[in-house]
C-alpha cells in the first residue's frame, strides 16, 4: 500500500488522548519542581557551587543566584498552567524556555530524561493540546471534538524513538555479552528484600540485560497494535517500577508510564476525561456550557508541518553523530550526549591536575574540591570535554602563578570503564590550557586498550 501523504494530514482524530496527555504532563512537571525543590537541590545545584559547566555554545547560560528561584518558580506556574490548559500556547513556550535554561545552566546535572522532557516540550509548543479539556475551552466558550492524526502521532513517534534507540544503543558486547554495567548495579543492591538475592545471580544478570534490549526494541511496536497494548503497558509498569527501586532517576519512570497512555484508543482517555471531571465535582458543583465544534485546524498548519518534520529528521539524525569520531564511543564519550544512551556505563576514575610555570618549571598540585562540589569532580573526571572546561577554569585562577601569565594545565586522569582495569585517560603530556573546545575530535584523549562490539 502506497503512503499517500496528503490523505493523511488531512485524516482527523478524536481529542482526547492529547488532551489527556497535556493533563498529565503538566501534573508530573509540577510534582517534579515541586520535589526538586523541597529536597534542596536547587541551592545544591544552582546556587551553591562556585563554578559551573556549560555546553559548547551555550557559555551565555548561567545560573541566576537567588533568581533561580523564580525561575523554578516560573517553570512550576507554567506546568501548572499546561495541567489546567489554561493560556496553553504561552504556557508551554514559557516552560519550554524555563526548563531547557534549567538544564542548560551546568552540564553535570544531564539527564536523558531531562533531555526528553526538553524536546518534548518543544513539539508540544506546535500541538493542539488544549483543544479539548482546558480552561481555555471556558475561556473561549468553545470545545473542539476532533484534531489533525498527526499531532497524536507525533507523541508516538518522539516515544517509540527514545524506546527504539536505547535498544539499538544496547546491542554492544559489553551490555549483551559481558552483562555490564547491569552486572555491577545489580550485585550492589544485595540489601534489596527479596530481590537483593537473586541480584547475586549470574543468570539474572545476562537475563535482565537481554531483556531490557528486547523491550526497548518491542514496546512501542506492541502498544501501537491493539491486541497487545495491555500487555504492553504492564511491561511498562513493570519495568519502570523496577527501574524506579534500582536506580535514583526520579520521575522518569513515571513520566514514560504516563506518556505511554498516548497509545490507547479515545474511547479510553474519554473515561478518564470523565474520572477527573466527576472527582472535581464531587469537590465543588458546576455546569458549563461550551459550543460544540466538529474539528480544529490551525491557519499556519504548513510552518507547523515543517517545523515538525525538520525536528524529527534531527532526532533521526542526530544521535548517530558519534560515528563521525574515531575512537570507542563509550570511552571518550564524542556524541554520546543527545543520543537516547541511557544507562549503558559505569565509569570510576581519578582526575588530578596540575599547574605548571613555563619560566621557572614549578608547579603546583590542584586539590578539586577547592572548586567544584563532589558531585561535579565525580562528573568530570570521566567526561573529556568537562575535563577541558575545568582544565582553562584552572588556568584563569592560576594566572598569578606564572610570570606574565605564561602557565600550562595538564592533567594526569584514570579511567574504568565498566568493570575493566582502569588505564590512563587523557594524554599527560598535553597542555590543556591551549587546548580549545570544539565539536572536532579531541586528539589528546588516549585510546581505549579494548574493543567493544555495536553500536
Amino acid at each position: 500500500m502506497i503512503f499517500n501523504s496528503k490523505f493523511y494530514f488531512q485524516k482527523e482524530v478524536p481529542s482526547s488522548p492529547l488532551s489527556v496527555f497535556r493533563f498529565f504532563f503538566g501534573f508530573l512537571m509540577s510534582v517534579s519542581i515541586i520535589r526538586f525543590w523541597s529536597k534542596g537541590w536547587i541551592k545544591e545545584l544552582y546556587i551553591d557551587p562556585s563554578f559551573y559547566f556549560s555546553y559548547y555554545g551555550f557559555e551565555w547560560v548561567k545560573p541566576l543566584g537567588d533568581f533561580t528561584y523564580l525561575l523554578f518558580f516560573i517553570c512550576f506556574i507554567s506546568s501548572v498552567f499546561i495541567c489546567l490548559g489554561l493560556k496553553y500556547r504561552i504556557s508551554i513556550i514559557i516552560f519550554f524556555l524555563s526548563f531547557t535554561y534549567i538544564e542548560l545552566m551546568d552540564k553535570t546535572t544531564y539527564l536523558n530524561h531531562y533531555y526528553f522532557v526538553s524536546v518534548l516540550s518543544f513539539l508540544m509548543i506546535f500541538l493542539p493540546a488544549n483543544a479539548s479539556f482546558s480552561i481555555d475551552n471556558i475561556i473561549n466558550k468553545k470545545t473542539y471534538q476532533k484534531i489533525p492524526k498527526w499531532t497524536i502521532d507525533s507523541i508516538k513517534l518522539l516515544i517509540s524513538i527514545v524506546f527504539i534507540y536505547a535498544a539499538i544503543a544496547k546491542m554492544n558486547s559489553d551490555w549483551l555479552f559481558k552483562a555490564m554495567p547491569l552486572k555491577i548495579w545489580l550485585t550492589s543492591n544485595y540489601d534489596l528484600p527479596l530481590l537483593g538475592d537473586l541480584f547475586q545471580k549470574k543468570w539474572i544478570h545476562y537475563f535482565m540485560s537481554w531483556s531490557g534490549m528486547v523491550y526497548d526494541l518491542l514496546i512501542p511496536f506492541l502498544l501501537l497494535n491493539s491486541r497487545t497494548r495491555l500487555f504492553a503497558f504492564l511491561l511498562v509498569v513493570i519495568f519502570h517500577s523496577l527501574t524506579k527501586i534500582l536506580f535514583p532517576i526520579g520521575m522518569f519512570p513515571y513520566i514514560m508510564i504516563f506518556s505511554s497512555l498516548i497509545f490507547f484508543s479515545a474511547n479510553f482517555h474519554d473515561k478518564i476525561i470523565s474520572w477527573i471531571k466527576n472527582f472535581f465535582q464531587k469537590i465543588v458543583s458546576f455546569s458549563i456550557k461550551l459550543k460544540h465544534h466538529d474539528s480544529f485546524r490551525s491557519s499556519y498548519e504548513k510552518p507547523i508541518l515543517f517545523i515538525v518534520s525538520a525536528f524529527f529528521l534531527f532526532q533521526i539524525v542526530f544521535p548517530f553523530r558519534y560515528l563521525l569520531y574515531p575512537g570507542e564511543l563509550f570511552w571518550n564519550e564524542q556524541g554520546y550526549r543527545f543520543s537516547w544512551r541511557v544507562m549503558l556505563v559505569e565509569k570510576t576514575a581519578e582526575t588530578n591536575f596540575k599547574i605548571v610555570n613555563t619560566k621557572n618549571n614549578k608547579s603546583i598540585t590542584v586539590l578539586n574540591s577547592d572548586f567544584l562540589t563532589d558531585f561535579q569532580e565525580k562528573q568530570m573526571s570521566f567526561q573529556p570535554d568537562m575535563i577541558l572546561e575545568y582544565a582553562h577554569y584552572l588556568g584563569d585562577q592560576y594566572l598569578w602563578f606564572g610570570e606574565n601569565g605564561e602557565i600550562q594545565v595538564f592533567v594526569d586522569s584514570f579511567v574504568a570503564l565498566n568493570g575493566r582495569k582502569s588505564q590512563r585517560f587523557i594524554n599527560d603530556s598535553v597542555n590543556l590550557y591551549s587546548e580549545k573546545q570544539s565539536f572536532r575530535h579531541k586528539k589528546w584523549i588516549l585510546p581505549l586498550n579494548d574493543e567493544i562490539k555495536g553500536f
